[in-house]
């Protein structure tokens, strides 16, 4: 960070806080926004996962309502038989898969969030390794001088005392 000054002192560096607490609250608004998306998926999947199973049910109880109507005629229960049984694999089948595609779509969401918490992460790593650079050049910079002067502080000959 450019805003960044060493101390002259301890080795220390004083971070703009602004600039700091500025980039943790980026990182705190995006990485839940990308988790809140995939929990959106997982409730939507919930909801696909219960309403197939509200449909499967609903056509199972019409295919033996069905049934049950035609078990007079033995030609008619035979196909209300195949014809449920078609409906209930149809029901089925359309559950499984939006099942599956309800999974795929949470798992690319939370690959997302994943993805981009990862960038954001090594971009703050870069940022710290850049101040701490600054702090090591600083370091070595001041160190030069300031041990040249204590030296020459404690050889010099005093003044004498008038």
């Amino acid at each position: 960070m450019d805003t960044s000054k060493a101390a002259r002192v301890g080795g220390h560096i004083l971070v703009d806080r602004t600039k700091a607490m500025e980039l943790v609250d980026q990182l705190r608004l995006a990485v839940p926004k990308e988790v809140r998306a995939a929990e959106e998926v997982l409730a939507q999947k919930d909801h696909i996962l219960n309403q197939a199973q509200t449909d499967a049910r609903r056509t199972k109880s019409m295919a033996e309502d069905d049934y049950r109507e035609r078990l007079n005629n033995h030609e008619l229960v035979t196909q209300a038989e195949q014809r449920g049984m078609t409906m209930l694999r149809d029901a089925e089948e359309r559950s499984r898969r939006m099942v599956e595609q309800a999974e795929s779509q949470a798992s690319a969401c939370r690959s997302d969030a994943d993805a981009y918490a990862l960038r954001s992460l090594r971009t703050l790593e870069q940022e710290l390794s850049s101040i701490n650079s600054v702090v090591r050049r600083g370091i070595d910079i001041l160190s030069g001088p300031a041990s040249a002067n204590l030296s020459a502080h404690y050889f010099d000959e005093p003044e004498p005392v008038r």
